[in-house]
């Protein structure tokens, strides 16, 4: 008996939570899938799923095993592939992470478009603000915001992205713009996930604890305050264009604006050749350059 065997029963069974519709996909037998079944847990002396009389569930240990058995079925796939045709559409399992507002309005809409190219993959994505771990939670791709830690990730540059320093003509005509860094602490400041924001100061990038009557961890929501007039905010370029365009934010302190950062694909070192992952960034980087938000027009120099 192979240590295969089961394998793919397993997975099956588990994402369909029964039985007989794994048995239909598959083109086997139900009672065949449940004797392939019963000997994998007999084989690893442990029970994977959880029977009823019409759905199955996995258990604690079913839920780890199917992490890693999607993964291999994932690698053979890509083993298979790579000795065929590198060149052919992506298929198998894709998973990836990215921050919830980013992903929703950049993000998702392209991987949605990408699916329905490529209809033999599956894409399963996380949308949280929490730095998940890649290896740990198995994912293949990250989509990562501003400046990474060292690791011993993959990095690929996605897209620019930029900062910016801006409050509505509204709070500036009752408080004034500030003309230099120091005059910062006379202002209310709209504090987001991080009490510090970054300038350029001498050449050199520079880091200021900043405070105010505010905060939240949502950049829609310090826009949306910033444009209330509530006080000065500093976010990125996606957020705040087409509002500086308009003039309904007024850009600050233009000669302090911290350098580029970008928006990232982070992936582990064995995935970055990866046919899908590799196609799906390559995707990715054209659909953001084609966003309005990411074009430099020069009308702030």
């Amino acid at each position: 008996m192979s240590d295969w065997d089961g394998l793919d029963e397993f997975v099956c069974v588990a994402e369909l939570g029964h039985f007989s519709g794994a048995a239909k996909q598959l083109g086997l037998s139900s009672s065949h899938v449940s004797r392939q079944i019963a000997r994998l847990e007999d084989r690893l002396q442990t029970r994977l799923f959880y029977r009823s009389t019409r759905r199955v569930s996995l258990t604690e240990a079913g839920q780890t095993f199917l992490q890693h058995c999607q993964r291999l079925q994932d690698a053979r796939e890509e083993a298979l592939q790579a000795i065929g045709d590198m060149g052919g559409e992506p298929k198998g399992l894709l998973r990836m992470t990215c921050a919830v507002a980013y992903g929703e309005d950049f993000i998702m809409p392209l991987v949605n478009r990408f699916m329905q190219r490529y209809p033999q993959l599956r894409i399963q994505t996380t949308l949280t603000n929490q730095t998940l771990d890649l290896l740990h939670g198995s994912y293949d791709l990250a989509i990562r915001l501003g400046r990474l830690p060292d690791s011993s990730m993959v990095a690929t540059r996605i897209a620019p992205r930029r900062m910016y320093l801006c409050a509505a003509p509204a709070y500036l005509d009752q408080h004034g713009a500030p003309h230099s860094l120091s005059e910062l602490s006379r202002h209310n400041c709209l504090v987001g996930s991080s009490e510090t924001w970054n300038f350029l100061q001498s050449g050199r990038e520079m880091t200021m604890r900043v405070q105010g009557n505010w905060r939240c961890n949502s950049g829609k929501a310090v826009l949306d305050a910033a444009l209330l007039g509530f006080g000065l905010c500093q976010l990125p370029d996606y957020y705040v264009r087409e509002h500086l365009r308009s003039g309904t934010l007024r850009s600050l302190l233009h000669q302090h604006q911290p350098p580029h950062t970008a928006v990232w694909g982070l992936y582990p070192q064995q995935r970055h050749l990866s046919p899908k992952v590799r196609q799906l960034v390559e995707w990715l980087k054209t659909g953001l350059a084609e966003r309005s938000e990411y074009r430099d027009e020069g009308w702030l120099e």
